[in-house]
């Protein structure tokens, strides 16, 4: 199948449980997707820094945008468990739309864990179906990590929020149509967060060039400048200052997503190496022939593996209703060790392939310099350690 504008895979409506996409179907379903319509398209797309914001809409009208959201508001229902295995499955083809899946799930977080049920109602369908974009605005430059030091503020006035101040990171920026903004609308501190929700076409947002990043080109990641950009008062999801805590439901939930990628991109890597040993010659035997690779192969293939388990284990948590602090270790543990060993693999696999594997013609040093941006964003892994520690 030659790929073309619009995949040409139909997927089911996805629906809870034993709907008509149970998980098995549903992997399967999406695994004929990736390999026939993301993987031809990823080296080009990346390339020139293409945002694929038509695959995008086809995926949420094919329900994957939706998965883990519930059925009444035009979600899948689906576990977190299943959910991630998804973005593994896309993540193998093409890191950079199994990323963009995560993205618009995150935020879609706010209003359906915290929004009015008038919100929830007008919103979530249009977000859930994939015809709205979306982008979470948390990052800043002087805040770093320490969401308490977000400096951006937002001051009501009548029936309008005037928010002020800069975002930085920002993924989807420019493509996304609305912003949940994470402001400070109270005190300092945690609890005096807020978050609002901004049509991308808000006056006084204005969206900065894009970054030049060294992985995944074709997502766009860029400033958010706010002056004065006006938001309507109804557009306050929760209730003011409920910032903090939407956004640390966030970060577990990101942090899951993240992982769930980094196992895919591996998995990837693992059978590229596994592929070009097998095919190749050293000194008139397969590589693999060679104990040297075999141990290679079977320590990156055993990393794989547990990175996979620990997504598994962290995602069952967090479908079972674990108290947050257990869920937030989890999810760190289980964002730690699968970027980490993204490293690990993507770089055996360049070494796996030799001089090979330093030239375009293969996808391994892509996914060498991919796996490094998934040990910085959502956290930095350093960042990890320390909430684990705290944990413990």
């Amino acid at each position: 199948m030659q790929p073309s504008d619009s995949p040409g895979v139909s997927l089911p409506a996805v629906q809870a449980g034993g709907g008509s996409a149970p998980a098995a179907d549903l992997l399967a379903l999406v695994e004929e997707l990736a390999e026939k319509e993301l993987a031809p398209r990823a080296d080009d797309f990346e390339e020139r820094a293409e945002f694929p914001r038509d695959l995008l809409r086809t995926l949420g009208k094919a329900g994957l945008l939706g998965l883990p959201y519930p059925v009444e508001y035009g979600g899948g229902g689906q576990p977190y468990e299943v959910y991630l295995a998804v973005l593994e499955q896309l993540a193998r083809r093409w890191l950079c739309v199994a990323q963009s899946v995560n993205i618009h799930v995150l935020s879609c977080y706010g209003v359906a864990a915290y929004g009015s049920e008038a919100q929830r109602a007008e919103l979530l369908p249009r977000m859930l179906g994939g015809d709205l974009l979306g982008a979470n605005c948390i990052s800043e430059a002087e805040a770093g990590s320490d969401i308490s030091a977000i400096g951006a503020s937002a001051a009501l006035d009548g029936e309008e929020y005037t928010v002020t101040g800069t975002k930085a990171w920002t993924s989807h920026a420019g493509q996304a149509d609305y912003y949940n903004l994470f402001c400070r609308t109270g005190r300092s501190g945690i609890r005096g967060l807020s978050l609002l929700m901004a049509d991308a076409h808000t006056p006084g947002l204005t969206v900065q060039l894009p970054e030049r990043k060294m992985g995944v080109r074709s997502s766009p990641t860029a400033a958010v400048v706010l002056d004065q950009a006006r938001v309507p008062a109804g557009r306050l999801i929760g209730r003011p200052g409920k910032g903090f805590l939407i956004a640390t439901g966030l970060f577990d939930r990101g942090r899951l997503g993240i992982a769930a990628c980094a196992v895919g991109l591996a998995s990837a890597a693992l059978d590229y190496a596994v592929k070009y040993a097998r095919a190749g010659d050293q000194f008139g035997r397969p590589v693999t022939e060679s104990q040297g690779m075999d141990f290679l192969l079977a320590d990156m293939s055993t990393q794989v593996a547990a990175a996979r388990a620990l997504v598994g284990e962290a995602a069952r948590t967090m479908d079972a209703g674990a108290d947050a602090s257990l869920v937030t270790a989890t999810a760190a543990r289980a964002k730690l060790f699968a970027t980490d060993t993204a490293m690990r693999v993507t770089a055996d696999a360049v070494e796996a392939l030799g001089a090979h594997g330093c030239v375009l013609d293969h996808p391994v040093e892509r996914w060498m310099r991919e796996a490094k941006l998934l040990q910085i964003i959502e956290g930095t892994n350093q960042i990890q350690r320390v909430i684990i520690a705290r944990s413990l």
